[in-house]
């Protein structure tokens, strides 16, 4: 079997930092042409986005495709509301997590996948200021660990 081409376009890493990531999806998007030749030049931010479930269709709102320089009238506008492709059990499931209390649904990252532009679908809890502050001791523990074994193994 072919080996899938993976090319990352936008990163959330704040997504990490303030919430917890459940479960994990991967959806399409539903673009226009100017959209995804904007894309692949990396013109893409979702640090401000989020999805919501809607009569059954998923949608990301806040995702900011830059315009297209060459595309003129064929652009469309960089921060409409933008239909997700995903299974209907996919869609059901993401949206019975979001009516519960505490839970959201968040963009992780953005990529192409075999050419297709792909998004990554985290479901979310969020984190309170203590738990932020123990994520960081760790990651500080885990940095000076390794900064002595570096330091003794030279």
């Amino acid at each position: 079997m072919a080996k899938e081409a993976v090319k990352l376009i936008a990163n959330n890493k704040k997504a990490y930092h303030d919430y917890f990531i459940e479960d994990k999806y991967e959806a399409g998007i539903a673009l226009f042409g100017t959209e995804v030749k904007s894309i692949r030049m990396g013109k893409c931010s979702i640090k401000e986005a989020y999805i919501h479930v809607v009569n059954g269709e998923a949608f990301i709102y806040g995702m900011n495709v830059t315009p297209y320089e060459k595309g003129n009238i064929f652009n469309k506008d960089p921060l409409r509301e933008r239909k997700l492709l995903l299974h209907r059990v996919e869609i059901n499931k993401i949206a019975g997590k979001q009516s519960e209390k505490g839970y959201t649904l968040m963009p992780l990252q953005v990529y192409l996948k075999n050419g297709k532009v792909k998004v990554e679908i985290g479901v979310a809890k969020g984190k309170k200021l203590y738990d932020k502050r123990a994520d960081i001791a760790k990651k500080d523990l885990r940095r000076e660990t390794e900064r002595e074994f570096k330091i003794k193994n030279l």
